[in-house]
């Protein structure tokens, strides 16, 4: 059986239809739903079972999930709004959650893959997005709980004490189907989309951050590539080592984006040839992500590549094209 934490939510859900392309049904999803709307991104996904993650954490403290066989955890579920202040609120859910998971995925044998974010660089500018101490320095406490798990994890490595392959992924800008429950959360793309179809334009931010009108930077990825990389570094489906031959023992944090930072004029020229061109409006940046916003971002792969993973990472152009096909065929 294969556990995809955060399973109803946008990266978690895409990771069950990626799944199911290979094939692969004996999934347990493990999500709250507390936001509803959430049960739709699994709407002709097949899966097994279902937990809450509540009754998920009691049961792996408990060692009573009931599993004959764990393949591999891979745990998407966490807190991921940026503006969430409640630190005890954050820290449980995406540091102490996430070392329960650990503890359980060693008990198991099970390759574990987690998200992790690129939000832990901060205000890290062009050249400082490696995976390295100097580097990381979050803006608010969503970036430092995801933080303070790379660091244990980077710990107990050192102490020796992980015998199973470990992943920690840094996502960056993440795009593609399935995230319209995520509201304000959700991507530029999802938005600037909303905004053509119900106002006739784009409103983007003004100069800020350094950036003229527009022009600020992020490192989109495609939602699916993520998915790939999860089953990559624990060897599912078309990733899985060869008859006879041992797994790997993938182990380590790393970048999962593009490489390339885009503006979001160009996000929006892409969009446009979609859904036809709109005028563009420059909006005053909002007080209220003064000091929390990442102007830049742009994603080092060299330690993903060194790690042994080559697959190749989607352009926008393409990523776009593909998550509004995606949005046609699944009626949203």
């Amino acid at each position: 059986m294969h556990i995809v934490t955060g399973g109803a939510g946008f990266i978690g859900s895409n990771l069950v239809h990626e799944l199911n392309a290979q094939g692969i049904t004996d999934i347990l999803v493990v999500d709250h739903l507390a936001n509803a709307a959430k049960f739709r991104n699994l709407h002709g996904a097949r899966f097994t079972d279902y937990m809450d993650k509540a009754e998920f954490r009691r049961a792996i403290a408990a060692s009573s999930l009931g599993a004959d066989r764990i393949e591999s955890i891979l745990h998407q579920g966490a807190c991921s709004n940026t503006l969430e202040d409640d630190g005890v609120y954050m820290m449980d859910n995406n540091f102490r959650y996430t070392c329960e998971v650990l503890n359980f995925a060693i008990a198991h044998g099970a390759p574990l893959v987690y998200a992790s974010t690129a939000a832990v660089y901060g205000l890290s500018g062009p050249g400082r997005f490696t995976p390295t101490l100097e580097n990381e320095r979050p803006l608010n406490v969503y970036g430092f709980s995801k933080l303070v798990f790379d660091h244990y994890l980077r710990h107990q490595l050192a102490l020796g004490n992980v015998p199973i392959p470990v992943v920690g992924l840094r996502y960056f800008n993440v795009y593609g189907p399935r995230e319209q429950h995520k509201g304000r959360m959700a991507s530029v793309l999802h938005h600037f989309t909303r905004q053509m179809r119900e106002t006739g334009k784009v409103r983007l931010f003004a100069g800020s951050g350094g950036y003229a009108d527009g022009e600020q930077r992020r490192d989109f990825v495609y939602v699916r590539d993520l998915a790939r990389l999860n089953m990559f570094f624990a060897e599912i489906g078309p990733y899985a080592p060869a008859r006879g031959s041992a797994p790997h023992r993938y182990q380590g944090v790393v970048n999962a984006g593009s490489g390339t930072a885009r503006t979001f004029n160009e996000v929006a020229r892409i969009l446009m040839e979609i859904h036809g061109h709109v005028p563009l409006e420059y909006i005053p940046f909002p007080q209220d992500l003064e000091g929390r916003y990442q102007h830049f971002t742009e994603a080092d792969l060299t330690g993903l590549r060194a790690l042994g993973c080559q697959l190749p990472m989607t352009s926008i152009e393409d990523g776009i094209r593909e998550t509004y096909a995606t949005l046609a065929l699944i009626g949203e």
